[in-house]
């Protein structure tokens, strides 16, 4: 059996949920997810959890928020003057959108609420602030060149 380590690149069914149970995300009925381990192209727990794992082998864990997509940021919610938004965008709440941010890169926000003259986003992650629990099977190590 190959156990993955950092720089493997490994490929994992997995299915993802709440504590409560509600299932968030899986991937079933499509690849597996594909990721290079240390590279964090995921969450910091799951990568975590991965490292050190065979091909194979299944798994259950429970990732704390903080090594998910962390803790819920009041400063992340924003109330915005409805001109700045584009004419021609359909507002409603739970629409997604994009910011620029200072540095030009792009962050999905979420409309919260909105009035005639202002719009609240979120740019909280829909899954910040929550504790998730994963599935996790891996299907495939190739280990590192």
């Amino acid at each position: 059996m190959t156990i993955a380590q950092p720089g493997d690149l490994v490929r994992i069914n997995y299915a993802g949920r709440l504590v409560d149970g509600t299932q968030f995300d899986s991937s079933e009925g499509r690849a597996p997810l594909e990721f290079t381990l240390g590279q964090g192209q995921v969450i910091k727990g799951l990568e975590q959890h991965v490292t050190g794992m065979e091909t194979g082998q299944k798994s259950t864990v429970t990732i704390p928020a903080a090594a998910a997509y962390g803790p819920r940021r009041d400063e992340a919610i924003q109330t915005l003057d409805r001109a700045k938004v584009p004419n021609g965008v359909d507002l409603k709440v739970g629409t997604q959108l994009q910011a620029r941010t200072a540095d030009g890169g792009m962050l999905p926000i979420t409309v919260v609420g909105m009035d005639e003259a202002s719009v609240t986003v979120d740019a909280n992650h829909p899954l910040a602030g929550q504790d998730l629990v994963f599935d996790v099977e891996v299907v495939e190590v190739v280990k590192a060149a």
